[in-house]
């Protein structure tokens, strides 16, 4: 039995290969665009964890989870030779829809929310927070160089979904914990 080799030592020297071999520093653009979008499908596989009894979330975090990987892969091959990984606009009609639903079951929102609520409440709001940090790196990099456009959609959409999860994941905003103005309690 083969295994894949995880130790090249390719990288000891502060660089990384992207597709097709080009080397990057690791602190590129690039390279901290799709390592932060890894990062919040990580957190999302915490968080389906947290999901024992809500097979239908978890399946829909686990189809979320795809969708990053694909843009990783769209991140990670730039140019034209890329082109036949770059993601299309199914992943984000798909999780539009989602989000519609999700919102129809919830009260109009008259504050803002604070993170909180059941535990797995405020891990999504954890993510929300690390997949804005996500998209700015993601924006950070179409700034400098080409960046597939519904790859900024998707992960701008994905954040409005998680909190949109989060207050769902709260009983439906029952659990929701409202921020009020100061001096006003």
């Amino acid at each position: 039995m083969s295994k894949t080799k995880v130790v090249t030592r390719t990288g000891d020297g502060g660089e990384t290969s992207l597709g097709r071999g080009v080397r990057v520093p690791k602190c590129s653009d690039r390279v901290e665009a799709y390592g932060s979008v890894d990062e919040v499908g990580a957190m999302i596989g915490v968080l389906r964890s947290m999901l024992e009894d809500n097979a239908a979330v978890d399946a829909r975090l686990r189809a979320i989870q795809i969708d990053l990987y694909n843009i990783c892969a769209d991140l990670h091959m730039p140019g034209e030779a890329g082109a036949a990984l770059r993601i299309d606009g199914s992943g984000l009609e798909r999780i539009e829809a989602e989000l519609g639903e999700m919102n129809e079951g919830l009260p109009r929102l008259a504050n803002f929310v604070l993170a909180g609520g059941t535990r797995a409440a405020a891990f999504a709001h954890l993510t929300r927070t690390v997949t804005r940090r996500a998209e700015r790196r993601v924006v950070a990099l179409a700034r400098a160089e080409e960046v597939n456009p519904e790859v900024l959609r998707y992960m701008n959409r994905l954040s409005d979904y998680l909190f949109i999860l989060a207050r769902t994941l709260n009983e439906n905003g029952a659990k929701d914990d409202l921020w009020a103005p100061r001096g006003v309690r």
